[in-house]
């Protein structure tokens, strides 16, 4: 899971990009100081950071010029500003991509998926699964079970996804709920719930006693890599 570290200011679009962000399979860290992201990456590797360029203590374009004398790590500045001398400033000091704010996720997302595989050409092996006959592609959102297609929704997908890239983990229901609803399980929401025996029917698994994604009582979900061996 890619990791990121948005230093944004703005504590309400901070947290509603954060969860946008780790709603998309990212991992994100915050801090709210352009003077505490130096100290911050020296213990704290990241993929890319999503920069702002008004920050208190420090401004986006110095720790833009900071952060590239000794790292490469992949940088997107955001600016409420739209002329051009701003952007001219932050790629002359070695930004990578800016976003003009306020940013639409969508294109927040398509801006950082670039970087990321612009910064690592070997990502998109993982961003292809195969267990025995069945291909999960995530840039292109395609699953195949021996060769056919299988249709799901955006939402079914997702969950797919988040349980087949942890393939052999039992991941608790809190942890899926939080991930693919954005809010923290009450102990009756059964959505997920339904989407799983959603996905087991599109997969042919069992729904009276499941082997490709079990459910671990008391403990949450298990995707079994080698099921689809059997």
């Amino acid at each position: 899971m890619p990791k990121i570290l948005l230093v944004e200011d703005d504590l309400g679009l901070q947290q509603l990009t954060k969860d946008y962000l780790e709603h998309n399979g990212l991992e994100v860290d915050v801090l709210d100081r352009g003077d505490e992201v130096f100290t911050y990456l020296e213990s704290n590797p990241v993929d890319l950071i999503i920069l702002d360029v008004m920050l208190p203590g420090k401004d986006g374009f110095s720790v833009c010029r900071q952060v590239r004398d000794k790292y490469t790590t992949p940088i997107l500045m955001l600016t409420a500003k739209g002329e051009d001398f701003d952007q001219v400033i932050g790629l002359e000091l070695g930004a990578d991509d800016y976003v003009i704010k306020p940013a639409e996720p969508r294109v927040l997302l398509a801006r950082i998926s670039a970087l990321l595989r612009r910064g690592q050409p070997n990502l998109k092996a993982t961003e292809e699964l195969q267990f025995g006959d069945l291909f999960i592609d995530k840039t292109s959102r395609i699953v195949k079970l021996s060769g056919a297609e299988i249709v799901l929704t955006s939402h079914e997908f997702e969950l797919l996804w988040l349980l087949a890239s942890n393939a052999g983990e039992v991941l608790s229901r809190e942890h899926v709920h939080q991930h693919m609803i954005g809010r923290q399980y009450d102990g009756l929401d059964r959505t997920v719930d339904v989407r799983v025996s959603r996905i087991r029917k599109k997969l042919g698994d069992n729904s009276d006693k499941p082997y490709r994604i079990k459910t671990v009582w008391g403990q949450g979900y298990l995707f079994v890599s080698d099921a689809w061996d059997m």
